[in-house]
Parts: C-alpha cells; structure tokens; sequence
C-alpha cells in the first residue's frame, strides 16, 4: 500500500513538472516573439502581460494546439496550477477574449510550494549533472542491464556534499529521497527506495527536451513513453534541443537581469516535521525557476519598470526627489516576496501583493541603500540578493523612494 502511494505522488510529480516546464518554455518563446509586453486598458498599465486572443491565435498557428477550443483548455491548464493568471484576478477562467493575463513568474506571485521547492532543485542538480565534465550520470551495469545516464545512490551523496548541496549524509539521503518521492528520481529498475549505497538510480525527466503545450492534452501518454529505462542513446543526444537555448545570449542581456529575492540555498529538509518521508523543508530559500538553471535565460526577462535610468550620484545628491524609508521585512516559509534588479543602484523590480514585503511597505522602482545595516548602493542585484538571502529572516532595508 506503501509503495502503491509513493508510485501515485511520484506520477503526480511527473506530471506537474511537464505542466511547469511546459508553462516556462511557453513563457520564454512569448517573450522571444514580443507577444508579452506592458499594455495600456482604461488609462492603466499593465506590465508584462499578454492579450488571450492574441495568444490563442499564437498557439493555434504555431502549433502548440490544434484548435482554439484546445488552446483555451491547455491555458487553462496553467491557470488551474497558478502558471498563469489575470492581471487584475478577477477571472479564474482563461476565455478566448481581448482579456489580459499574465504569467506569475513575470510579477513576483508565483508560489513556491514544498512541491515546487523540490521540482526547482531536482531541476537545477540536472543541468549540474549534466553538463559536469566528470558527471556521475554514466553508462553503467545492475544485475547485468545496463543503464545510460545512472548513478549510484552513494556518488550523488557524496556530489551533494562536496558542491555544498547538502550539510551531512543524513540531509542529503533526505533530499534524495524527497526527490524519488516526487518522481525525479527513481531506481533503473523501479524496485528500491533511495538508499545510500551502490545502487543504481536515474532522473525521471528531461528538463532539456523541448516541449510543444499541446503534449498536455496528452500526459499520461507521455509520461508512459518516458518510463522505459534509459538503454540506448541518451536524450540529450536525441532531443538536443533545450528550453535554455530560445534566449537571448549573455552578450546580448545587457542589465537584464532579474531574480526574486529568496534565498539560494534552495532546500534545507530537516529531520524532524510531519510530512511522511520529506519531513520538514527549513526556511524556503529559493530563487525563480529560471535563473536559478541558467544564467543564460535572464535576457528572456522582463524589462525594467524603471521609468527613466537614475545613478548612485543622483540618489546621493542634496535635495534629490527621493524620500529614505526604513522598512523591516520578515520572510515567511517562502521567502521575503520581492524582486531585485540592477547594476548599480540596485532596485525593486516587483513586490508579490501579499507577501512580507508588501505588508512592509516594499514598492516597485524604490532603490535599495542598505541591507541590515550594509551599504549596497554600488552592488548589483545578485550580491544584493546574496546578503538579503544568506541573512536573518529579518531583513532590514534602508530605500530611497521617488517622490511621484
């Protein structure tokens, strides 16, 4: 019975992560065509959003659904798993409409769930692995089968300790295992749990391979055709296509850089809670599903909210349009709730309407001074994401505000 309900969770964890890769990947190639973009309704801007009509017209003529009716299914698919929603959520219906929608990752509101948390690291342990020189995920032998792409249980512990994933065995069997849970990972030959040993196990999914929406429609197919074992040539060598590769190139990104502000630690599972074999996951810090993978997709992210460029000189002039406030944001189980981008100064890109941050007086196009006492006027995003991510939960900011 057991085992009968971990199968079940461990499908269902398929199954969300083809929805979330295929969402992402939707998502990139929309920003790729200009389909997403600030949009003005009503003497309003909404930014970095999509019309519905536009977009199924979109999905219908690209194929990535074969009718209209399809696409509004597939839509609201991503609607029903927070993907995707309207700009003002009002709407929990995705209607073949000149409606505007938008997807989460584009304002700060998507939610990282424990699910997610554990989908996000198997993900990036699998861009890791793969593209490591000396990988762990070579051609090997059990019980006289052979395996493409296995490791031993006991090589990707010890993988987890020495690149600072893991604090101890113990975190790292938990971490395995909570990824096994959620369909990940899983033995060559489906018949043991995660063990910290010799035997062998492999990823479930190809995060690389590059997905059309309308293989949604189809899942359960999918996922059957994806549970044999890996015997012949590799994935990579087949769909050699990724989900990274609709980006723009690093020289191309210029400061377009954005992350949420939630730490990078991405998992910490704890030995004590209530949550079957996944225990407890400490403290959530995370950063988005993107950039957390690869750097290379930053570009395929959304432009500044910025109004007009604005440099540290300026902030530091006397009599300058800015207010200084000091707020004190106390992150939750998911993080603090705000993004940061920016050279120097560094800025608040997008604030989630119900996290710490916005209860605390966080806003949009306000540039961060200080981070617990730090000056971070001359940092950029990422080390200021860094001291907010590996600090207290508590998280005093000093920022100057445009007076508008």
């Amino acid at each position: 019975m057991e085992r009968s309900s971990t199968g079940r969770k461990a499908v269902a964890g398929q199954q969300m992560a083809e929805i979330m890769i295929s969402g992402e990947q939707l998502r990139l190639k929309l920003h790729d065509g200009k389909l997403i973009k600030d949009r003005r309704y009503h003497l309003r801007t909404y930014p970095n959003c999509f019309i519905a009509q536009e977009l199924v017209d979109w999905l219908v003529s690209h194929k990535e659904a074969p009718d209209r009716a399809a696409a509004v299914c597939l839509m609201q698919h991503l609607m029903d798993h927070d993907i995707v929603h309207h700009v003002c959520d009002k709407r929990p219906v995705f209607k073949d409409a000149k409606l505007l929608y938008r997807f989460r990752k584009d304002d700060g509101t998507f939610p990282f769930s424990t699910e997610m948390k554990i989908f996000i690291h198997g993900q990036r342990l699998y861009e890791h692995l793969t593209v490591d020189k000396n990988s762990i995920l070579q051609l090997r032998e059990e019980h006289d089968v052979a395996y493409q792409r296995s490791f031993p249980g006991c090589q990707l512990i010890d993988w987890l300790l020495q690149n600072g994933e893991a604090e101890s065995r113990c975190h790292g069997l938990e971490l395995c295992r909570a990824l096994q849970e959620h369909g990940i990972i899983r033995h060559v030959a489906k018949k043991h749990h995660f063990f910290d040993s010799g035997l062998l196990y492999q990823f479930c999914i190809n995060f690389r391979r590059r997905r059309r929406l309308s293989e949604l429609l189809n899942n359960d197919d999918h996922l059957n055709d994806n549970d044999e074992e890996l015997t012949g040539p590799t994935l990579e060598e087949n769909l050699p296509d990724s989900l990274y590769g609709l980006c723009k190139s690093p020289s191309e990104e210029g400061n377009n850089a954005f992350k949420s502000a939630v730490s990078s630690k991405e998992l910490k599972v704890v030995s004590s809670g209530h949550r079957g074999s996944l225990n407890s996951l400490h403290s959530a810090e995370f950063m988005p599903f993107v950039q957390m993978v690869s750097s290379t997709v930053v570009g395929c992210n959304p432009k500044s909210v910025l109004r007009r460029n604005v440099t540290c000189e300026e902030l530091l002039t006397p009599g300058a349009p800015f207010i200084k406030r000091v707020l004190t944001v106390i992150g939750d189980a998911l993080g603090w709730g705000f993004v940061v981008r920016g050279t120097a100064p560094c800025y608040v890109q997008a604030v989630d309407p119900g996290s710490p941050a916005a209860a605390a007086g966080v806003k949009v196009r306000q540039f961060v001074c200080q981070v617990n006492g730090q000056c971070v006027l001359y940092l950029d995003y990422r080390r200021v994401s860094r001291l907010v991510m590996t600090g207290p939960r508590s998280v005093v900011l000093e920022v100057l505000e445009p007076l508008e």
